[in-house]
């Protein structure tokens, strides 16, 4: 067991560099088990630094020698710890020349420079450069870089780094080289290398500027039939940022590179792109619909980096949102424009609302909540979650809310002519918007500073005489670990009022006359908001287009929310009545099988379900989206005390009752929506084939000899990895005696060679009900299985014990222990993700008491391994600890 205390970093302790980096040059002589590292910076005083000593981050490296001004340094003349290097009293300009040995090849943390599959690779953000040589590796320390590569031609033929190649050729001994400048200041996280035995694909493309640029995605040899989709989603990135911001991509090349071991989905190093290939390859074979998205996104949001994080970064690691936030908002924006049109935009906003509440929302409610600009860390790492990312990106919605799509487009421009090259704080963002469009923004700062889902209540009241509306909005915030009392925000709330004939109303209020949707401003503790002109007494439809990410608690009647769900102009509030009407008797059903009671379903809602599924004038994807019942964590959310088991029988009745009263018109939709033809990712087919599987899945929940076979006839005869894999999915799903042995031993022989594939085939198993720890084991057993794999580990071990709760959170605690066995298992290996593994149980209180003490038993016995990294360390002890 550990028995020091890892230190807690403060943002209110922040301390500018004392020396500042002029530049840096850095030559590699690239040996799998020992790469030697030459490093030569220029450093000058900060005239803001508070002492002379030059502080330089360094872990698990060899210093071999360092030389200050020309002149070597003896022991004595500086100080080195495991964490660094310390000169003391150092002149105001310095040269320090530093030598460095460290062994890639043993690097199984894949933080800072390591071997996957025999070549090299880099990951540097958040502290990995330190990995690798010694520097002042924080955020705020912006230099120019220049990088010498030097590696055996045979082994390594491609050398890439940050920025343009200025020099390349061969040193005798079978040994070449390549010299690398970029011409841009940036921070050491955004340094990277790769060498490598790969193949590209390459493109010469044409700015608005008329300026010619090289684009290149390097793969493998084997996957460049698979790097089209990429290498289009690059250019339709560069085309979108020019016409959407105004910003050009400012290198003459840029390079995308895949690798199988990542931490990551991908990392926005300056003109070199180091991705998962997950989000890199793609064809109809061996990718779904959901990948292709996934990879149009991805590639979207590392392109955009390059000014929204590259070009303007981040003070220190608690303005991680200013970059994150930012640019997550600008690829969902990006990914929605791709699509169109505004059921599209739609469909993605759906998806985001749907990510915030399964991920967001019960982060914010746990031990490991923190806000979206936190105020401590132990570990940075663990500080890469959904609330920085995803809550973060809602917070810039928000501001465009607020001052409208120009006024954001205004508040981005000056946000560049400000901080062009400089690295700054969240504030600074959220000034630059306040100052471009004249807005009072001092109060929005609140949803950086404070953590926590915001509940807001809404009253409504009709005059029918004087023909007036009012809705009374009540705002709240739960406490949070090391906060309470929370101040009130300013939030935008988006309400529009349906009619009888479920159009919308005109409203006419302060701000407001005769538009369709009003943005109210909710900034008090208590607000009443007065509409007059009201002619009828009104449906409310609050919180349009998810207007901000809060819990909106209102009393809605069924009735009302068939009205909406029949006619809601904002497709977004007609996808959430639907879900409200879902949920209501998901938590019945559940307090039923508590209690013991007979379940049953009413024909109400039957009904609603069979009319969205027919209703062929609404978009395929938002019929298949509303149609998707809430998760079972999304139920648990709702819970004061969480039964799993409770909640997966409820919610499999209900799957099961709608799967029986709908046959008929499931049947019809799934042959209504088939997709001949050659194969295309674009919206509407993938629309259509997500409606087709979901009824797939549906006719398979209780499956009789006909519906097995649909699902194998199609398993056999699909064309593309979306079909096939929903095939596969379903027969595993059905639970039906063997339904799906002879499919899984097909999947695996066809796609044996194909790493992500085979991942798929591993996370459909551990989602399965039927897939207990047992089995969960036993597939570890299989020879394709690894734990130094990320996404390996991530396909079956993540999705057992965060997608499938029912058999996780078994009884017995089997689930448990082996959640801590994998967890320390894990961190042995690679720290960060382990720690995403432990997060798994950081809300161990809110279950039944005979789950908790097996969850605490298994955090305990997490919390007691000797050599715990500080990334686990400090998700298992703020669990423990709340």
């Amino acid at each position: 067991m550990r028995t020091d205390s890892p230190q807690t970093i403060y943002r209110k302790n922040y301390t500018p560099p004392s020396f500042l980096v002029e530049s840096v040059e850095l030559g590699f002589d690239l040996d799998p088990a020992r790469t030697i590292v030459a490093n030569r910076i220029k450093l000058v005083r900060n005239r803001d630094g508070k002492h002379s000593d030059i502080e330089l981050h360094g872990e698990h490296i060899e210093l071999v020698g360092v030389r200050m001004n020309g002149k070597r340094l003896k022991p004595g003349q500086y100080t080195l710890s495991e964490h660094g290097l310390t000169i003391r009293k150092a002149p105001a300009k310095v040269t320090l020349d530093i030598e460095t040995v460290l062994a890639p090849q043993e690097n199984t943390s894949l933080s800072g420079l390591y071997v996957s599959n025999g070549n090299f690779f880099t990951q540097c953000e958040a502290e990995g450069f330190r990995r690798i040589t010694f520097f002042p590796d924080r955020p705020d320390v912006m230099a120019k870089y220049t990088v010498m590569l030097r590696a055996d031609k045979e082994k390594f033929p491609v050398l890439l780094s940050n920025g343009n190649l200025i020099e390349q050729g061969e040193l005798g001994d079978g040994r070449h080289y390549a010299k690398w400048e970029d011409p841009f200041k940036k921070p050491s996280y955004l340094f990277a290398l790769v060498a490598a035995r790969l193949v590209c694909q390459e493109e010469r493309y044409t700015l608005q500027s008329g300026r010619e640029v090289l684009l290149q995605v390097w793969v493998e040899e084997g996957n460049l039939d698979k790097t089209d989709y990429a290498m289009q989603s690059l250019k339709n990135s560069i085309r979108w940022d020019e016409q959407r911001f105004g910003l050009e991509l400012d290198l003459d090349r840029f390079m995308i590179v895949a690798v199988g071991d990542f931490n990551m989905g991908a990392m926005e190093n300056k003109g070199l792109n180091i991705f998962n290939t997950k989000y890199v390859l793609a064809n109809p074979r061996v990718a779904t619909d959901v990948d292709y998205a996934g990879i149009e996104a991805v590639v979207g949001h590392e392109y955009f980096h390059n000014w929204t994080g590259n070009r303007v970064t981040c003070r220190d690691w608690f303005q991680l949102s200013l970059k994150e936030g930012l640019t997550v908002f600008r690829d969902q924006e990006f990914s929605a424009d791709m699509i169109g049109t505004d059921t599209g935009r739609a469909v993605t906003r759906i998806d985001q609302v749907r990510t915030l509440r399964q991920a967001q929302f019960p982060e914010d409610a746990g031990p490991m909540a923190h806000p979206v600009r936190p105020d401590s860390f132990v570990e940075i790492n663990n500080f890469y979650t959904v609330t920085i990312y995803e809550k973060g990106a809602e917070v810039v919605r928000m501001m465009q809310t607020l001052v409208g799509r120009d006024g954001f487009r205004k508040g981005m421009d000056l946000y560049f002519a400000r901080h062009d090259g400089q690295a700054v704080q969240c504030d600074d963002f959220r000034a630059a918007m306040a100052d471009a469009n004249g807005r009072d923004l001092k109060q929005f700062e609140r949803w950086y500073s404070q953590a926590g889902t915001p509940v807001v209540k809404a009253v409504t009241q009709y005059d029918a005489a004087a023909q007036t509306y009012h809705i009374t909005l009540a705002q709240s915030c739960p406490d949070t670990p090391g906060q309470t009392a929370k101040l009130p925000f300013h939030i935008p709330v988006a309400v529009g009022l349906l009619g009888a004939d479920g159009k919308d109303l005109p409203l006419y209020t302060d701000g407001a006359a005769g538009q369709g949707t009003v943005v109210l401003e909710l900034t008090e503790a208590t607000q009443t908001f007065h509409f007059s002109g009201v002619a009828q007494r009104p449906t409310p439809s609050l919180l349009r287009d998810f207007s901000a990410p809060v819990v909106l608690d209102y009393d809605y009647s069924d009735a009302e929310l068939l009205h909406l769900f029949s006619h809601d102009s904002d497709p977004v509030n007609r996808w959430e009545a639907g879900q409200r009407l879902a949920m209501a008797r998901l938590l019945k059903l559940t307090a039923d099988v508590g209690a013991g009671a007979p379940l049953a379903l009413d024909a109400t809602f039957i009904a609603a379900q069979r009319a969205l599924l027919t209703d062929a004038t609404l978009d395929a994807a938002f019929r298949e989206l509303a149609l998707i019942l809430p998760s079972e964590t999304i139920i648990a959310e709702r819970m004061e005390v969480v039964d799993p088991q409770a909640i997966h029988t409820a919610r499999q009745f209900m799957r099961r009752s709608i799967a029986a009263a709908l046959k008929p018109e499931l049947l019809a939709q799934y042959q209504a929506n088939q997709t001949p033809g050659a194969y295309s990712p674009d919206a509407q087919s993938a629309g259509k084939r997500a409606l087709k599987n979901l009824a797939l899945a549906y006719l398979l929940i209780a499956p009789q000899a006909a519906e097995l076979e649909l699902a194998q006839r199609q398993f056999d005869a699909a064309d593309n990895m979306t079909d096939r894999a929903a095939a596969l999915a379903a027969l595993i799903h059905s639970g039906a005696p063997d339904g799906a042995a002879s499919a899984l031993k097909s999947y695996f022989a066809d796609f044996e060679h194909e790493a992500l594939v085979i991942d798929k085939w591993f996370a459909m198993q551990a989602g399965a009900p039927g897939t207990d720890v047992a089995a969960v084991r036993k597939l570890m057993t299989h020879p394709a299985f690894t734990l130094k794999n990320p996404n390996r580990a991530r396909s079956l071990i993540f999705n057992f014990c965060g997608g499938n709760p029912s058999q996780f959170h078994a009884a017995d605690g089997s689930g448990y222990a082996f959640w801590a066995e994998q967890v320390i298992a894990l961190d042995a290996l690679n720290p960060q993700v382990a720690a995403r593994l432990a997060r798994s149980m950081d809300r161990w209180r809110r279950y039944v008491p005979a789950l908790q003490a097996h969850m605490k038993a298994a955090l305990e016995r997490v919390a007691g391994s000797a050599s715990l990294s500080n990334d686990v360390l400090e998700v298992v002890s703020k669990a423990l600890a709340n």
